[in-house]
């Protein structure tokens, strides 16, 4: 037996059991101010969204495996090609991913569909938690109606606190519980030098992130991660990481508007170095 095989059925149990959110390592000075707010915690405050209604959000999929629920979301930008966080789908078979189209209940779905290759950035990761962001090709294209539509990408930079939409299936508490209707969330721009001096001695924000923050009780968590930002009715931000979950640390999103050129290069089909790293694992059965 290959070991890629092996990784590759490890993987999918994995995807099968557990839903996506990368969560830092919080440095000592973090923590204590997290462990400040961890009565909030405890008595159940939640991420702070509401039910999205049919229709809203109709770029939102929800990426799934062949045998379970919703792991990580993402957007529609055109009508072969899902965009999302690279950690939702490195490592994995593309036939095993499901994309859920036109719904607001991750297991009502009005379309299935199915990838047929990926890419992530091929600095995914190098340095730790930069270049998080995924684009997923389809076998066949999204049919679009009232409840089912490409969001267009950033056409420019966010302005400090501007206001952001984040939708998600994501838990509504760190632990859960769970959610099953779409929840939506608006959110304010941080600066990425406020941002960045709050994550300062973890040094993990970069160029390529651009940050969400509100108050206690507000933001991203497990099962949110690739799950879209828009402000003005474009694509901003990718969910990344953050503190688990709304405990009054900003939210990290790969900036769709600095890997613009990125995504057009890999959609164009022009790119040959945008594709460094294999994803067609073989699976058991298959010829040697």
């Amino acid at each position: 037996m290959h070991l890629r095989q092996i990784i590759s059925l490890f993987l999918l149990y994995v995807v099968s059991t557990t839903s996506a959110k990368r969560l830092i390592k919080p440095s000592e000075r973090l923590l204590a101010r997290q462990n400040a707010n961890a009565s909030a915690q405890q008595e159940g405050r939640v991420v702070g969204g509401t039910n999205a209604d049919p229709g809203f959000a109709s770029y939102q999929i929800s990426i799934q495996g062949q045998y379970n629920g919703h792991w990580c979301g993402g957007s529609i930008i055109d009508k072969q090609w899902i965009i999302t966080a690279a950690h939702c789908i490195d490592g994995y078979n593309p036939p095993y991913l499901r994309i859920i189209t036109g719904t607001v209940e991750w297991d009502q779905p009005r379309a299935i569909y199915y990838a047929d290759e990926f890419y992530t950035h091929c600095n995914y990761d190098n340095p730790e938690f930069a270049n998080d962001i995924g684009l997923i090709h389809l076998n066949d294209s999204i049919v679009f109606d009232q409840y089912t539509q490409a969001i267009p990408l950033a056409s420019k930079p966010l302005e400090d606190n501007a206001e952001a939409i984040l939708t998600g299936w994501g838990d509504m508490a760190f632990g859960g519980p769970e959610t099953k209707i779409l929840q939506k969330l608006t959110l304010r721009h941080m600066s990425h030098k406020r941002c960045a001096e709050v994550y300062a001695d973890e040094g993990i924000l970069d160029v390529g992130h651009i940050c969400t923050f509100t108050k206690e009780g507000e933001g991203t968590c497990n099962g949110d991660s690739g799950g879209p930002l828009i402000s003005g009715g474009e694509l901003v931000g990718l969910v990344n990481w953050g503190q688990p979950c709304a405990v009054g640390y900003p939210d990290a999103y790969a900036s769709v508007y600095f890997y613009r050129d990125w995504i057009r290069r890999v959609m164009s089909g022009t790119c040959k170095t945008c594709h460094c790293e294999a994803s067609n694992y073989p699976t058991f059965g298959s010829k040697k």
